[in-house]
């Protein structure tokens, strides 16, 4: 029995697109679009207040070497309906994570009650625990579905890689909606104690 060929996804890199490709084998088309980025430097809080809007149905954020400027604090976001003049959406979240720390002598996955939040308007916690060391810092992604949707409540899936101020390396998942009908169109990301000392925050549109 001949076997064919599996045909290469069709890249296409282009100035404006981070990636565009098409899968042939499963005939779906995926495209990524790179809107902002923010660097810190010692900064209070990096907002998106434009292009968030009816565009993409998917944003994608994503955090490199984002680094604290006080020890033992937690990253947060949260999100707003008026172009980023408030930011105080009500949330309901979930927070689970895996950590293991450098000596090999702990290692644990659980859900942590206690940076979850529950119909919740305070900033909304996605990385726990972050240590000031000069080589420590959190990595990872958050996606937000539909945010100009007046019909349903907006979901957003995040995951973190932080190291934490006992050095421990602590994988976090962090999961919830805003619950409102009315459109998100600003997002803005800070520290839960000082500031955010260095890093970068890019952010994408997705179809």
């Amino acid at each position: 029995m001949a076997l064919s060929k599996i045909q290469p996804a069709s890249i296409d890199l282009t100035a404006n697109y981070a990636f565009t490709g098409t899968n042939s084998v499963a005939g779906l088309e995926y495209a990524e679009k790179k809107l902002a980025t923010q660097t810190a430097s010692t900064s209070d809080t990096l907002s998106f207040t434009s292009s968030i809007d009816s565009t993409y149905n998917i944003y994608k954020f994503r955090f490199t070497d984002i680094h604290t400027g006080s020890n033992s604090v937690h990253f947060t976001f949260q999100g707003s309906t008026d172009t980023g003049s408030s930011y105080g959406v009500t949330a309901t979240t979930t927070f689970f994570k895996a950590y293991h720390n450098e000596g090999g002598t702990t290692a644990v996955l659980g859900y942590i009650t206690d940076d979850d939040s529950a119909q919740s308007t305070n900033f909304i916690k996605i990385a726990q625990g972050m240590g000031d060391g000069n080589d420590e810092c959190c990595v990872g992604e958050l996606f937000l579905f539909d945010p100009s949707s007046t019909t349903f409540a907006k979901h957003f899936l995040c995951r973190i890689n932080n190291y934490q101020t006992s050095d421990y390396s602590q994988d976090i998942y962090v999961s919830g909606y805003f619950n409102t009908t009315s459109a998100i169109d600003a997002i803005q990301f800070k520290m839960s104690s000082g500031n955010i000392d260095s890093g970068t925050i890019e952010m994408y549109g997705i179809n």
